[in-house]
């Protein structure tokens, strides 16, 4: 019997049995602590998104023009009044298809050029792969009115030398539509085609070189390691420049504005920043062009969304 009881007896050189994890990791640590460490950038991000973008949503409800601002007339509430009128307006849709198909020939223009010449720069030697590194790099430190300027000037009619060159007499290609958007495109791409060339570059190096050399050793041509082996894993890589690009040509005003003197003859070339801003400043219609700044920020808001999912999806099959 005392042997029983003995042996039932909890041993005591035996560790103690380890406690559950306390709520909230470890001593010490409290769950809004990296909240504390990021509330001066969310203060400093608040008051120069959050703000800005709750007074423009906020005056696209509003009567708001020029007789608002000067203190003429009392600022009345609209509801969607603003947002009816731009919809019913034929030259917003105008305007919004050409932005999206000048948005998608840019995006498709500069993947196309930045993925070649990334490829090119692993086939040359190292001396001309510096030269075009450099002369990219510089393209795309260039601030885009002062890109937009040199470029006008190398088309000009009367003095541009690339008319000279090819032989086109005094021929504006600022007059036409498509030739002004061909001009602005040419300009977007050459600012563009960096970054794409230079993410591209470093997706393709971190590549095993085993796996291009095998399937060069089975006869695949240059265009087939590209499309069969290169781009299905560099997937990710290409979602993100893609979804990029499709931002910043979306948002483009800087190009339009300085190289077809404010959006074309009649309004030919205008895309929706520009759009805005003459309904804004222009016209005085405030509301009207804060009611533009919303749609396009629904707009690129869902494409960041899409774009934040897939950053955070980068590692996983797309």
């Amino acid at each position: 019997m005392t042997t029983q009881l003995i042996e039932k007896r909890p041993d005591a050189t035996a560790p103690p049995a380890p406690r559950p994890p306390r709520r909230g990791g470890p001593r010490g640590h409290r769950p809004w602590t990296p909240w504390l460490y990021l509330l001066p950038a969310l203060v400093v991000l608040g008051g120069l998104l959050v703000y800005p973008v709750y007074q423009l949503g906020l005056i696209s409800f509003l009567e708001y023009t020029q007789a608002q601002v000067s203190g003429g007339e009392p600022t009345s509430f609209k509801g969607f009044g603003n947002y009816t009128t731009l919809f019913a307006d034929p030259q917003f849709w105008q305007v919004l298809l050409a932005t999206v198909l000048f948005a998608a020939a840019c995006v498709v223009t500069t993947l196309a050029v930045g993925c070649a010449l990334a490829v090119l720069l692993t086939r040359v030697r190292a001396l001309p792969r510096f030269a075009l590194m450099v002369a990219a790099l510089g393209a795309w430190a260039t601030p885009a009115i002062t890109g937009s300027t040199v470029w006008v000037f190398l088309f000009d009619a009367d003095f541009g030398p690339v008319n000279k060159l090819l032989g086109l007499g005094d021929f504006s290609w600022t007059y036409g539509k498509y030739s002004a958007f061909a001009l602005v495109l040419l300009e977007v791409v050459w600012c563009s085609f960096p970054f794409v060339m230079v993410t591209v570059y470093a997706g393709i190096k971190a590549i095993p070189s085993e796996v291009l050399e095998a399937a060069a050793l089975d006869g695949a041509s240059q265009w087939r390691i590209w499309r069969s082996v290169m781009a299905p894993m560099l997937r990710p890589i290409l979602v993100v420049v893609t979804i990029q690009s499709i931002i910043w040509d979306f948002k483009l005003f800087t190009q339009i504005y300085v190289m077809t003197n404010g959006g074309g003859i009649a309004g030919q070339n205008l895309v929706l920043n520009v759009y805005a801003y003459q309904k804004a400043f222009a016209s005085s219609q405030y509301s009207l062009g804060s009611a533009i700044g919303v749609v396009m920020l629904l707009i690129l808001l869902a494409v960041t969304l899409i774009y934040l999912r897939l950053l955070r999806r980068q590692g996983e099959e797309l």
